[in-house]
């Protein structure tokens, strides 16, 4: 039996049905991955249409079908999207958001059934083989973010107590009241969180990552695999400080948590996962 799929932006075919499923184990065809074969009124997902396949079994053979006919891939048009449940194309103000994906009326209910009974959608530009960053991976990027912090924060600091030959008093400004003292390290204290603020939430919203997270390759996503937004990575980052809180135990519990979540990442509802 000969098979075609699309790859997002093209069909791709006839393949031989082994081939199809040496595709599917290798990951080049997923499970959301959209099919057709004679036979079949529409295009549909594999999951739901595809051959069965045991990802872990030896790839099966079978006899090679002479070619046929098939109907022609619709691409989307800018004001159009693909319904994730039928596979048909509609405009998008007849249908439904959720996250990135789009779904038609028809396909309201069964797709609102999906959610609510916890189902992994197929979504586009959602990963299903998502790479969650474990507990020790994410220690590593934090630390080495805080070194990079540490070094804008408190170089200036040495060099000026170094200036001034290790007199504090002079690096303070030769002052003896107790009050100004106090005042200045109270601004110190207050530049270096809105250091750390302005760090986390313009990077998490721009690039997905910080430096330190860059240098162990993950980053962080919403629970779609979507990048952040400003906004988004503003609130992850007061979630960051609510985790830190209650004795770093908000930061522990992603070394237990299936989808390698810490407390900030439940609140925000994110996700720390490898690049590809």
């Amino acid at each position: 039996m000969n098979w075609y799929y699309s790859d997002g932006e093209k069909q791709i075919g006839p393949v031989p049905e082994e081939q199809l499923i040496e595709l599917r184990r290798s990951g080049v065809v997923t499970a959301d991955s959209l099919v057709w074969r004679e036979g079949m009124a529409n295009w549909m997902r594999y999951q739901e249409a595809g051959p069965a396949v045991n990802l872990d079994a030896a790839t099966p053979t079978t006899a090679q079908p002479p070619l046929i006919p098939v109907p022609p891939y619709v691409q989307p048009a800018a004001h159009e999207a693909m319904c994730v449940e039928c596979g048909k194309v509609f405009p998008k103000e007849e249908m439904i958001t959720h996250g990135t994906a789009h779904v038609c009326v028809n396909c309201k209910p069964a797709f609102v059934q999906k959610l609510s009974e916890g189902a992994r959608i197929g979504i586009p530009g959602y990963t299903a083989s998502l790479r969650y960053a474990g507990f020790w991976i994410r220690f590593g990027a934090r630390m080495l973010d805080g070194i990079l912090i540490s070094i804008v924060v408190y170089v200036p600091i040495i060099i000026i107590v170094l200036a001034t030959g290790g007199n504090m008093e002079q690096a303070l400004g030769r002052s003896d009241e107790f009050g100004r003292m106090q005042l200045l390290i109270l601004i110190w204290q207050l530049f270096f969180y809105v250091l750390y603020a302005g760090y986390e939430i313009f990077f998490i919203g721009k690039y997905g990552a910080t430096p330190g997270k860059m240098v162990c390759k993950i980053c962080v996503v919403t629970s779609h695999g979507e990048k952040l937004t400003y906004a988004h990575a503003t609130g992850r980052f007061f979630a960051n400080i609510l985790s830190a809180l209650i004795c770093y135990i908000g930061f522990i519990i992603a070394g237990f948590d299936k989808e390698k979540r810490a407390l900030h990442d439940h609140i925000c509802n994110t996700r720390v996962i490898f690049k590809d």
